[in-house]
């Protein structure tokens, strides 16, 4: 019997070649993508997922509440950890994380190194496996380091280092290292990267710092012994935060803050580690959202339900053409559940050729998927038994479901009606054109999130930051001389070149640059009698005329000694909150106040999603700068930018030249919008092919059903054009409700997801208008050939056709 319905589905599938193909086809690049995005899910789910105490591991979050509002950072100060650990039952195991730039020098080799300051924990409590050295404790001392195998073989050029020495650039000043043990790379979906790991301790800024409960620059992990929850834990910290942070809190109270629903001020929040990777704390509140994992599964679900669809329709129009065959084997005695596996088994035969062949495809554009989507998935996501379970489950059911629908229709349909030929076409009717209308209804919601994401990128590339991004370069100051003296350095090498205009530097940078590092600094201090926080940059006296930002009021720094007073923005003198800035003085250090020497226009310093926060520049030899900014005249930039990378080599010659000009550093800042575009993009285009492949085997389909009709129509006087009307309008009818459905469901839902910027585009009716309108015109393009055809045949041999 199986092999007579094996034989039977083989005969009947190669009998009708095209809808076939057609369906194997649309099957399988829906699988294919539908696997591809289900791997980069997987892999974004999976983030610090390896680590085998990590259901008891958590980065702690502090909570406050503030006159403007919740406030929300994960940074601590030194001592944190430290009296956490002791003071408060249930730490099994506590480390401090800090992530840096350093320059590790061996001989005559220098090496841009990320590297983490951690406590001697950090090893017991990640799985982040040691491969030689020093197994239990292999940061035992503040000289000993930690290199993954990759970072000692550029380093040494060889893994077999243990106990060998090298340099690191601390400050201005070298200092030896000792390495201790080799540690297995990093693995991609970790947040916990690293080149290199050394004591905390050994930090340049730990000695001054660590019994300062106001300088907060780490973050702290915290595992937790075995019976104690992360509730449990936060309230027993409650009476820990109250001791520790007494005059924090009792400043929140004087300054007007509101308490939170407990009664209190200040809180910790202990994020599971699987959290992390998703973590925000944006608008001062702790938010964990897998969004865009969820939005890559839903991609792939929708992509898979239009071939799906495609599939049931068809099948059910290919149910007119078998009528009397089910008429036939109903009067020789088949019965339903004959016919039902008959028609299932070709169904079945379908998806099992669709799924190979899917495989095949994912395997093949694995290595472009990444590429475009910025992903490190690998075909071995596939042998991973979770994925396997799960890509099984969802090819079962649409086997059962998709499959066993068109079969369950046709195994019920009567003798008699079958033998005449005839199918009571009403209910399939409906149930074809409401999955056409879900179908292009899918494609429309895509393509109108498409135009939105798109809009939004490009108002964000070309809004007004505030400085000028499209002239100045800016590069890190990596070498081993002292960042300030580099600065003077190159504006002395540049200063007689027309096409260099001015050298400055800041110890911060202006987007993402090509070194991927970013940070901020915040600094808090009174003010006539209340608390005020600013971020705090540290510049040279020429950044403001560098990067072409407006002054205002007052006046800039004038000279490289000109370090007694400070410029802020807007913002800043907004919160300061006095009739005239100019005459403010700053504690910016107990006992020392600096006056407000001028006021710069507001401009955007963070990424396009926040709003413009207060901001003070202060100037200094004492702490440093890290990056250099070069503004270049408007032409032949390009040839500027070499001669600014060829005085960096003669001043620095070991030191790798990172320069990028800042539009791009603020581009790179919208990688996770333009992944996200890619990815909605490319899901539009996907279900405009496969709605429109639908669509075509739909009308080939109805066309043959009508052709006698098409002839009479013609013999009696109708026009081709007429005729083509008729033909099309039902298409057309069915896309047009898909958009009237589906135009205010991508209203709400982009509506919802640009409340996440601060600076965003109106949303406009031509982003619907637009997307119905090539729905449409894609439709009819699909469909118009095969009608205008069929329209135009000779109606003799249309009345001919049986």
């Amino acid at each position: 019997m199986i092999k007579n319905y094996i034989k039977i589905a083989w005969r009947n599938l190669i009998k009708d070649k095209l809808n076939t193909a057609l369906n194997v086809i649309g099957l399988s690049v829906a699988f294919a993508v539908a696997i591809l995005l289900g791997m980069a899910a997987m892999y974004q789910l999976s983030y610090d997922g390896f680590h085998e105490n990590g259901d008891s591991i958590y980065k702690i979050v502090k909570t406050q509440q503030t006159p403007k509002g919740p406030q929300a950072g994960t940074v601590h100060p030194a001592p944190f950890a430290r009296t956490l650990k002791t003071q408060v039952p249930g730490v099994k195991r506590i480390t401090r994380y800090l992530q840096d730039g350093t320059l590790a020098i061996l001989g005559d080799k220098e090496m841009d190194m990320n590297i983490i300051w951690v406590d001697k924990d950090f090893f017991s409590m990640f799985s982040l496996p040691i491969i030689s050295g020093d197994q239990n404790e292999p940061l035992s001392d503040v000289s000993s380091i930690v290199l993954t195998e990759k970072t000692a073989v550029s380093l040494f050029g060889t893994t077999a280092i243990v106990g060998e020495s090298f340099n690191l650039l601390v400050e201005g000043k070298e200092k030896p290292f000792t390495v201790t043990a080799i540690a297995k790379d990093n693995v991609p979906e970790s947040n916990l990267e690293f080149q290199m790991a050394a004591q905390f301790e050994s930090h340049h800024s730990y000695l001054k710092n660590k019994d300062n409960w106001d300088a907060n620059y780490h973050d702290v992990y915290v595992e937790l012994e075995d019976g104690v929850t992360a509730s449990s834990f936060k309230k027993n910290s409650q009476s820990y935060i109250d001791s520790h942070y007494e005059k924090a809190i009792s400043e929140l109270k004087r300054d007007g803050a509101s308490a939170d629903v407990n009664g209190r001020y200040m809180n910790l929040d202990m994020i599971p580690l699987t959290d992390v990777h998703f973590l925000s704390l944006k608008n001062g509140f702790v938010e964990v959202s897998r969004s865009l994992p969820y939005l890559i599964l839903g991609v792939a679900f929708l992509i898979l339900f239009i071939a799906c669809v495609n599939y049931v329709n068809m099948s059910i129009a290919r149910s007119a053409k078998r009528l009397k065959e089910i008429g036939i084997r109903k009067t020789l005695g088949a019965q339903k559940k004959q016919l039902f596996f008959q028609f299932w088994s070709e169904s079945l035969f379908v998806f099992l050729v669709s799924i190979c062949i899917g495989v095949v495809l994912s395997f093949a554009f694995v290595d472009e998927f990444k590429t475009t989507f910025n992903t490190n998935v690998n075909v071995d996501m596939l042998l991973k038994p979770i994925f396997l379970l799960v890509l099984l489950g969802v090819v079962f059911l649409i086997t059962i479901f998709v499959g066993g629908y068109p079969a369950l229709l046709m195994s019920r349909l009567g003798t008699i009606q079958s033998l005449k030929g005839k199918l009571e076409s009403t209910g399939s009717n409906r149930v074809r054109d409401l999955l056409m209308v879900f179908q292009f209804g899918i494609a429309i919601l895509l393509i109108t999130g498409t135009l939105v994401l798109w809009g939004q990128i490009d108002y964000m590339r070309n809004i007004d930051l505030g400085y000028d991004k499209e002239q100045v370069i800016s590069f890190p100051l990596n070498g081993k001389r002292n960042s300030n003296d580099v600065v003077d350095l190159l504006r002395d090498e540049l200063k007689g070149n027309p096409n260099i205009i001015s050298i400055s530097g800041a110890d911060n940078n202006l987007g993402l640059g090509r070194d991927g590092s970013r940070s901020t600094s915040k600094i808090g201090f009174e003010f006539e009698g209340r608390a005020v926080t600013t971020n705090f940059l540290v510049v040279d006296h020429e950044f403001v005329q560098t990067l072409g930002i407006d002054l205002v009021r007052g006046r800039n720094f004038e000279s490289a000694s000109d370090s007694l007073g400070v410029v802020i923005n807007e913002a800043m003198a907004k919160e300061l909150g006095v009739e005239d800035p100019l005459l403010a003085q700053l504690e910016l250090d107990d006992g020392k106040y600096y006056p407000v020497l001028g006021v710069v226009k507001d401009y955007n310093f963070n990424d396009l999603d926040r709003a413009i926060e207060p901001i003070t520049f202060y100037m200094t030899r004492e702490w440093g700068i890290s990056y250099a900014y070069a503004k270049v005249g408007p032409n032949n930039m390009a040839a500027s930018f070499e001669i600014l990378e060829s005085t960096w080599k003669k001043l620095e010659p070991n030191a790798e030249f990172l320069g990028s000009f800042l539009d791009e550093n603020v581009d790179r800042t919208f990688n996770r919008e333009k992944t996200t575009a890619k990815m909605i993009s490319s899901g539009s285009i996907l279900a405009i092919i496969l709605s429109c492949m639908g669509l075509f085997a739909m009308s080939l389909l109805i066309v043959s059903q009508r052709t006698k009709e098409i002839g009479i129509r013609k013999v009696v006087g109708a026009s081709v054009a007429s005729i083509t009307y008729i033909l099309t309008k039902d298409f057309l009818k069915l896309v047009l409700v898909a958009f009237l459905i589906a135009s205010p469901i991508a209203w709400w839902v982009m509506r919802e997801w640009l409340q996440n910027y601060t600076y965003r585009i109106d949303l406009s009716i031509w982003f619907f208008v637009g997307a119905g309108t090539i729905a449409v015109i894609i439709a009819m393009l699909t469909i118009g050939s095969r009608t205008i055809r069929a329209a135009r045949a000779n109606p003799v041999k249309s009345l001919r056709t049986e």
